[in-house]
């Protein structure tokens, strides 16, 4: 219970080790929007760009942002509630790793150098388009091979879309060792506000090693309890003293953006705060119109960018997260993790009402968002399109493995796909889950069953996507086109990067293949994953090399022969599906 836990401790920051951002190499984006984006003007961004500007055709001039980073593990690392863990891996030994800040329409440019013992690693820049880019996509094993130890490499990208987001390590489990961190990229807002209070990661927690829980759930099919849930990277122990609550501060009577991350690597969860509303206004990296409520829903891997309005009386609010035991969202061993909503007016104490748990959501993301930019999906194109069903099954009978349509990914660290598609080879192992998308620009339409009982937040690399509709409670897989396609929303329907797969159940998606690249479609729970449940859909594969330039060619290459020199010597064997 949260009343008898000491509140002493010390909220752990982490250390930057002499890595940094180095000056923009133009003038600040603020310098130009001058009166634009203001507290009473958020719609407005720069000339010709607003709130309203479809992003995916039109893009502000931006600054070049460098960081450089370098990933290490640490043995014996106590943690932010005060508990010993035997082993983590950090960037720049910061928990969670730096935020990314930058403005829409920039250039990032991120120096990555591998300093881990054993492990190669690679870095995924969640939710982000990658138009032209895939290349630096970071997915190991499909458009890269790991980066080996004491080797670095770069990766550059330019920010099209605006919002909250986050990167993480796609090695393999390895972020849930601590290799991830957010990204916050300015741009315009649905609804106006006072302060931004930056990025909100809330994370499951667990003393074990990812390594080690790869390994526990390849042979036992329910997922560990976390040891806790951590807000904005800190906590108390529920076990005992130690930690400390994280603190969000509001000015009364002002509006506040707080932007939400799950960064898990397997719970779902819903967020509530005491006697306040919170209002969306992103879903993921999509801007929607504000839409309030009591609480909401975060799949892992999902964002949504919420206002605050401190309009009650000054004081200290709890803010809560609801794990239901009986929806299969994850379980903890801190059965009321809670951080605290703080008027600065007010005293500093803990808050004395804890608050009535929300309706439980079943472990289903709301599809009531309503993108600011539309979008409209052909449904009358949908019934040819049948033939794009993805059926996920589990299969115990050895080891706990996910299949999609019969097979579980496999990615080859030492050839991903990427050299496939740059030596023109089109005979893909059945292991890679290759699905061909050639149709250009075409809205392509995706079925997927769920044939288990455990719900799956699904994630899609370069693109979002349209969530046309999913089961409800009373329905079950398989989808039936005869009854349930008039169900599906067209027009302007919820559009994001991650969408919860119900419990035996189905959703329907649709992208347009408009961005050529290998983009892997994958459930962001990091045992199934890990287990082998994604497919690569590869996009127009035509037109991927002559997207590439000849030195990130060389780069590639050069990359891909320094980690088969060190892999292929090592004894080090792959025991999972690679992502």
């Amino acid at each position: 219970m949260r009343s008898l836990i000491s509140r002493t401790g010390i909220l752990f920051a982490g250390l930057l080790a002499g890595f940094g951002q180095c000056a923009p190499s133009q003038p600040n984006e603020l310098e130009v929007r001058g009166s634009c984006n203001t507290p009473t003007n958020r719609a407005c961004w720069s000339s010709g760009f607003d709130i309203n500007t479809d992003y995916e055709t039109k893009t502000p001039s931006g600054t070049t942002r460098t960081f450089n980073w370098e990933v290490k593990e640490y043995d014996n690392w106590t943690g932010p509630d005060g508990r010993v863990k035997s082993k983590v891996m950090l960037i720049n030994n910061q928990f969670p790793g730096p935020t990314i800040t930058a403005d829409w329409g920039d250039t990032v440019v991120v120096n990555v150098k591998n300093s881990l013992r054993l492990n190669g690693t690679s870095i995924h820049w969640h939710g982000l388009r990658q138009l032209g880019t895939n290349i630096q996509d970071g997915a190991n094993g499909v458009t890269e091979c790991p980066i080996p130890p004491g080797s670095s490499k770069t990766y550059k990208f330019r920010l099209t879309q605006y919002g909250t987001t986050w990167y993480h390590s796609h090695f393999s489990a390895q972020y849930g060792n601590g290799v991830f961190g957010s990204i916050v990229i300015n741009g315009p807002a649905s609804l106006n506000y006072d302060i931004d209070l930056g990025a909100y990661p809330i994370q499951d927690y667990y003393l074990p090693t990812a390594d080690e829980l790869v390994v526990q759930t390849q042979h036992t099919p329910p997922p560990p309890s976390s040891n806790n849930v951590l807000f904005n990277g800190t906590n108390i122990n529920p076990a005992g003293s130690g930690g400390a609550y994280s603190r969000i501060t509001l000015t009364p009577n002002k509006r506040h953006r707080l932007r939400l991350i799950n960064p898990s690597v397997e719970h779902s969860y819903q967020v509530s705060i005491v006697g306040h509303n919170m209002t969306v206004i992103a879903t993921d990296l999509v801007p929607v119109n504000s839409l309030t409520t009591s609480n909401v829903f975060l799949g892992v891997g999902q964002r949504l960018d919420v206002i605050i309005n401190a309009s009650q009386k000054a004081g200290n609010y709890w803010m809560n997260v609801t794990l239901p035991a009986a929806n299969a969202c994850g379980t903890s061993l801190n059965l009321a993790p809670a951080a605290i909503v703080h008027y600065s007016t007010a005293p500093n104490s803990n808050p004395t009402d804890p608050g009535t748990a929300p309706p439980n959501l079943g472990c289903r993301d709301s599809l009531d968002y309503v993108p600011v930019v539309t979008r409209q999906a052909p449904l009358d194109q949908f019934s040819a399109s049948l033939q794009n069903t993805l059926d996920v099954t589990l299969n115990t009978t050895t080891l706990v493995v996910w299949k999609v349509n019969g097979s579980a990914i496999n990615v080859d660290w030492d050839r991903p796909i990427l050299d496939y598609v740059l030596t023109g080879n089109t005979s893909y192992p059945r292991s890679e889950n290759v699905i061909n998308v050639d149709q250009k620009n075409a809205w392509t339409f995706w079925v997927i069953e769920n044939i288990s009982p455990v719900p799956h937040p699904m994630h899609l690399h370069g693109h979002d996507f349209l969530v046309l509709g999913a089961s409800s409670p009373t329905q079950t897989a398989p989808f039936n086109p005869a009854t349930d396609k008039a169900g599906l929303k067209g027009a302007n329907p919820t559009r994001r990067d991650v969408t919860m797969l119900p419990a035996n159940g189905w959703v329907v998606l649709a992208f347009r293949a408009d961005n050529p690249g290998n983009w892997i479609f994958h459930c962001h729970i990091a045992w199934h994953v890990s287990g082998g449940l994604s497919v690569d859909f590869l996009e127009r594969v035509s037109e991927q090399k002559g997207q590439i330039s000849a030195a990130d060619q060389t780069a590639y290459q050069n990359n891909c022969a320094a980690w088969r020199k060190y892999f292929d010597n090592s004894g080090i064997v792959k025991i999972d599906s690679g992502l």
